[in-house]
């Protein structure tokens, strides 16, 4: 038997942050992983290998592209599929490296295997080998994380109907793959697939693409797909995918219950992620599950026992790495009796396609449905003279606020670098900045940043400057 104060099972981003933070506070943590590499899905097989190879595929798209444009000329331009898989695969192992040694320099207990409750104060950790381990603890936060879903009679082989997960180790360049789902792992693999001479397409349920977000930030994304050669349907219901041995044939309707049928080399499931429980033992414990598979939580993120606490994409909210790491202090300070804060609206959410989607606070269809009053400044990267010199002049910044004391309710950009924009959108947020203060403040020429700017200064009522 092992004591801990605390016990964290799982260790993604909520997980690894949340024992960090334990430790830090002092507390003799452990963490349980059941792969033998820490970093869970983020870390693995989600995040970070997608960006390693979003960039890999964009730097080869360039040289493709637009090389020639800047005046270079670099001949016959190839792409070893078995490097830029590797690559990759180097990224993920350098970031593991670095979390073992956050264990290691925080003390950290790790253990490798499956965690199960035996009541609510036990748990048993059972490796590949089958040896198993009791661990008590004071305290337990469960950081499972989620898989990927499919839909109602569709069977995920991972030999032609495949996961994110497939499509990031895949052996051979596909010559077609058809991508179920044009939410942001959907958006984001077909971008990588695109870029590299893959005809994809994205077979979409709903209305428009990122649904979740902005619309507006959703057909632009559209739009810009298109244009980068990737088909899109939308408003299709996929039934059936068959592995046809050599290929997947998918079968689907349209809105007119038309049938139709598509093949390609593989079909890639992306119509979201359900909470991962399942061998939790939760039923040894009087941890309750909601509709969607959950853990119930209260606002402290404590289940029904007060011992045991969830977060990330096991508990309801957006399943975003960043989210889980929040909840993860967050749930680390609360045990240590301080009182830390999560405001779930000002936490962004971003599509790295490129140009990038980026978004914080409401969108618009959110205020028109709760009926709040809103202006809205919208300004085209089309017009920043940063764009045009590096010739992304795709997207625009576009900024929600409250007319009467302008407070900021919502920012959603599209167009280069809204992953890092975004970032100064939160603090206007987070801090209650104005419009007017926004834009007031100084911001260097030529960047990117001035759309952000110039919307500031559109929906302030000011009048915006060329830039």
């Amino acid at each position: 038997m092992e004591n801990f104060d605390i016990a964290v099972i799982g260790s993604g981003p909520g997980g690894y942050v949340a024992a960090i933070r334990c430790a830090q506070l002092g507390y003799k943590t452990a963490i349980i992983e059941k792969y033998p590499t820490l970093g869970g899905t983020c870390t693995n097989v989600g995040c970070i290998p997608t960006k390693a190879l979003l960039d890999s595929s964009e730097h080869y798209h360039q040289a493709i592209e637009t090389f020639d444009k800047h005046g270079i000329e670099v001949g016959e331009v190839n792409l070893n599929f078995q490097q830029f898989i590797s690559r990759k695969n180097e990224v993920v192992a350098q970031n593991t490296k670095g979390l073992n040694f956050l264990m290691n320099k925080n003390k950290i207990t790790v253990f490798e295997g499956t965690a199960q409750f035996l009541n609510n104060t036990t748990i048993k950790v059972t490796q590949s080998n089958d040896i198993v381990t009791e661990i008590q603890a004071k305290h337990f936060i469960i950081a499972t994380g989620s898989k990927p879903a499919t839909l109602p009679g569709i069977t995920i082989d991972k030999k032609r109907i495949i996961t994110s997960t497939e499509a990031l180790t895949l052996k051979d360049k596909p010559k077609s793959m058809i991508i179920i789902g044009g939410g942001v792992i959907g958006v984001e693999i077909a971008s990588i697939y695109n870029r590299i001479g893959t005809k994809v397409t994205i077979i979409e349920y709903t209305k428009e693409l990122i649904s979740t977000m902005d619309r507006e930030l959703g057909t632009s994304l559209r739009k810009i797909l298109t244009k980068q050669g990737i088909d899109i349907q939308l408003n299709q219901s996929v039934y059936n995918v068959e592995n046809a041995g050599d290929k997947a044939i998918v079968y689907y309707k349209n809105e007119s219950q038309e049938d139709f049928n598509l093949e390609a080399d593989y079909v890639l499931m992306a119509v979201g992620r359900r909470p991962y429980t399942e061998g939790l033992g939760l039923e040894n414990t009087e941890i309750e599950l909601d509709e969607k598979g959950r853990i119930k939580t209260n606002e402290n993120l404590q289940t029904n026992v007060p011992s045991i606490y969830a977060i990330g994409d096991v508990v309801a909210g957006p399943m975003l790495a960043h989210k889980a790491e929040e909840e993860g202090v967050f749930v680390a300070e609360i045990i240590n009796g301080q009182k830390p804060h999560i405001h779930y609206n000002r936490i962004p959410g971003v599509v790295y396609t490129w140009p990038e989607v980026a978004s914080v606070g409401y969108t618009e269809e959110e205020l028109i449905a709760k009926g709040i009053e809103y202006r809205k400044g919208k300004f085209p990267f089309s017009a920043s003279a940063r764009a045009r010199a590096a010739m992304e002049k795709d997207g625009f910044a576009k900024v929600l606020s409250e007319p009467k004391y302008g407070e900021v309710l919502g920012v959603h950009i599209i167009g280069p670098r809204a992953a890092d924009l975004i970032a100064q959108a939160v603090i206007s947020l987070e801090y209650e900045v104005t419009d007017s203060d926004m834009f007031m403040i100084s911001y260097a020429h030529p960047t990117y940043s001035e759309v952000l700017k110039e919307a500031y200064m559109l929906v302030s009522g000011q009048p915006a400057i060329n830039i």
